[in-house]
């Protein structure tokens, strides 16, 4: 059994504990909160301590130009992720142009290197089995903080095992290869969300909040494509 699999196993322990704990709490909005908010202030201590300071380093040494092809690599190879979702959720246009993307830049750009499609007019989508799940008609279920990986929802959790699985990088062979790129790719989106996060220091009263809201929020205009359901006014 690999570390992702033990790790997946605690999430899914994690997750039942939390449901247990948060028997006792009245919000439905965020029935775990207690549990959360705790997990998320355990995040942002080892964001603080470890994995900002080394996106910072990362960011002071590594040229923008190739800070912005190694960007691009991950998402050319999120783009298998993308079209398998096109697919599942019967959008044949969109995976028909995802596809094409995919096919251009791993060619033309270089393994990904080089975003080429985007000049030649093939615009990247943003889809994920927790996308396919919630256009499936599955509620989004609890909102949960997971160990490391933040804000998500139990159906956005059972969404992310199946996203990793079907991410070129799982089946890498070599340890030391496939967690190299899991670092790289972690410390690569860390430094492209560090000027993010000090607008989130500086405006955000409740950041646990805060957080929480934008996440659900972006989760939804996602899921209905840009057209979420108005909510009904309350009586």
């Amino acid at each position: 059994m690999d570390a992702f699999q033990l790790y997946l196993r605690k999430i899914v322990l994690l997750l039942a504990l939390a449901a247990l704990g948060g028997c006792a709490t009245t919000s439905p909005e965020d029935p775990l909160e207690g549990y959360n908010r705790a997990m998320f202030e355990f995040n942002d201590s080892v964001d603080r301590a470890i994995l900002k300071p080394v996106a910072k380093g990362y960011q002071n040494v590594v040229p923008a130009a190739v800070d912005r092809s190694i960007t691009n690599f991950f998402s050319n190879l999120n783009d298998i992720v993308v079209v398998i979702n096109d697919l599942l959720q019967l959008k044949l246009s969109q995976a028909g142009s995802d596809a094409a993307r995919l096919a251009i830049n791993s060619t033309l750009g270089l393994l990904g290197l080089f975003d080429v499609a985007t000049d030649m007019g093939f615009e990247k989508h943003d889809e994920d089995f927790g996308q396919t799940l919630g256009a499936w008609g599955m509620g989004e279920g609890a909102y949960v903080v997971l160990p490391l990986l933040g804000p998500s929802t139990v159906r956005d959790t059972a969404g992310l095992v199946v996203d990793t699985v079907t991410n070129p990088v799982y089946y890498i062979e070599g340890p030391e290869w496939k967690y190299g790129l899991v670092a790289l790719r972690s410390v690569d989106q860390r430094a492209d969300a560090l000027r993010l996060s000090r607008v989130l220091e500086e405006a955000a009263l409740d950041r646990y909040q805060f957080v929480r809201d934008a996440y659900l929020q972006r989760r939804d205009f996602l899921i209905y494509d840009g057209r979420p359901p108005l909510e009904d006014p309350a009586p």
